[in-house]
């Protein structure tokens, strides 16, 4: 029996090619992606799908179609782009799409994110864990196929149309001038900020590093979560003299902030700043922010008027929330930013927009502008490998839940609440026997304090 459980995640496909996924599971997957949504009655005669630019794209995206097509559906294929181009084809044509990409994932590493038409989500409780198990039934020669007449194939490129409808969003044209280093990574944002960003008509110096795309990642890892990876644009910003710098993921569905002094603007205080924005322009509306957001968050949402609701880690129920609340705006402390004019769906660059909006409007450096939203300290997510995940996180909420003034919640993992303000989160990955451990206090020492305690519990 074909088990495809290490490749089909909770929210995407991603594994290694070909040991995990290659051309054939590829077709399986396009078959069964049709027939889940065929079943749910999501699904008409087209599908439209992007690709990044891993080597193994463009084989792995045709064999996928090639599975669509068997099943009856025409493939509409953009060809190159991010994973937020592909929301925006899927939105903007009302179908559904597959985006094949391993977004951070090393060169050896590819996969598929899938959405239903308008850029809507499908994680594991929406599909995804159905289109894994048609897809091994067809592997083991189980099903068929449909017997429908085979789809067509057609090219559309909407790299441009994607440009434009993000500059109607937000406004830089009447900014003052900025000089901005982007660093790619030599993945997606090489071939979207040049034409989002850099035509010329936008008062921006954009200052290119690594825009060549390359999936063999020559000079870092497409992953500007690792500090490691920011070296290179920090050294640039002091070095250029730049007002900010941005760093994209591998798909450029992530954007990352470097300030003028080449120091790191925490997703959290970004999430804020954007909050505010989107407030300003609908008061009162309510603001996604996941449970390991800085506590700034929802403190300054609340300030401004807005509403603010905590979900669980992960663009699914991001999304899903999204969708149910209405909101106009949600963001996650991995520096993913969703957008009700976004279909709901995520996008770097539309984050990256309104940071430069912000930053270009009024007269103050960066790090002068984020200063008040900066209010606690925070560990950054710190992963333990242990035996036991589940076990350990049942020790942890025994031994904290005995403690007078500390609260518990297991929204997604556990949540510690302690009586002076601090918290900490510890969840288990989906994946791997790992726990990931965030901590926030009020002052650097209480933080410390706070994640060695714990890691020493999480590690005993």
């Amino acid at each position: 029996m074909i088990d495809l459980s290490r490749l089909v995640k909770a929210y995407d496909v991603r594994g290694i090619v070909p040991d995990q996924f290659n051309e054939p599971v590829a077709e399986a997957l396009g078959r069964a992606f049709v027939q889940t949504l065929r079943a749910r009655g999501e699904v008409g005669d087209t599908i439209v799908t992007a690709r990044d630019m891993r080597e193994s794209g463009p084989a792995l995206a045709t064999a996928f179609a090639a599975g669509a097509r068997a099943e009856g559906v025409d493939v509409i294929e953009t060809g190159l782009g991010s994973t937020d181009l592909l929301y925006f084809a899927s939105g903007t044509l009302d179908l559904p799409g597959a985006m094949f990409t391993a977004s951070h994932n090393p060169a050896r590493y590819n996969g598929i994110k899938m959405c239903r038409k308008g850029a809507k989500p499908i994680g594991q409780d929406s599909g995804l864990s159905e289109i894994r198990e048609r897809a091994e039934a067809i592997l083991d020669g189980d099903v068929p196929a449909s017997g429908a007449a085979v789809g067509t194939v057609t090219q559309r490129d909407m790299l441009d149309e994607y440009a434009r409808h993000l500059r109607t969003l937000v406004d830089l044209t009447g900014i003052r001038r900025l000089k901005v280093v982007v660093d790619a990574g030599n993945g997606m944002g090489g071939y979207t900020v040049p034409a989002v960003l850099g035509d010329g008509s936008l008062p921006l110096e954009i200052v290119p590093l690594y825009f060549e795309l390359d999936g063999s990642f020559p000079h870092h890892e497409a992953n500007p979560l690792e500090p490691k990876n920011l070296i290179d644009l920090q050294l640039a910003v002091r070095e250029h003299g730049a007002d900010l710098g941005l760093a994209f993921d591998g798909d450029a569905d992530r954007c990352f902030v470097i300030d003028e002094r080449g120091e790191a603007v925490s997703p959290s205080t970004i999430t804020a700043m954007v909050a505010v924005r989107e407030l300003a322009k609908v008061p009162g509306a309510t603001i996604i922010h996941n449970l390991i957001t800085s506590r700034a968050v929802p403190e300054i949402v609340r300030e401004h008027g807005g509403v603010p609701v905590r979900t669980r880690v992960g663009h699914s129920f991001i999304k899903a929330e999204m969708a149910r609340t209405g909101a106009v705006f949600g963001g996650e402390h991995s520096a993913h930013y969703y957008f009700r004019d976004f279909w709901g769906a995520d996008t770097g660059m539309l984050a990256a927009i309104h940071t430069l909006a912000a930053l270009g409007g009024q007269p103050l450096p960066l790090s002068e502008l984020v200063k008040d939203d900066v209010r606690y300290a925070d560990s950054g997510e710190i992963n333990s490998e242990v035996a036991d995940p589940k076990g350990k996180l049942a020790e942890l909420g025994e031994r904290y839940g005995r403690v007078d003034g500390v609260t518990l919640d297991f929204l997604d993992g556990t949540t510690i609440d302690f009586p002076d303000g601090s918290w900490a989160n510890v969840r288990p990955s989906n994946t791997e026997p790992l726990l990931r451990l965030n901590v926030e206090a009020a002052t650097i020492e209480r933080m410390v304090a706070l994640r060695d305690e714990l890691l020493g519990l999480i590690r005993a």
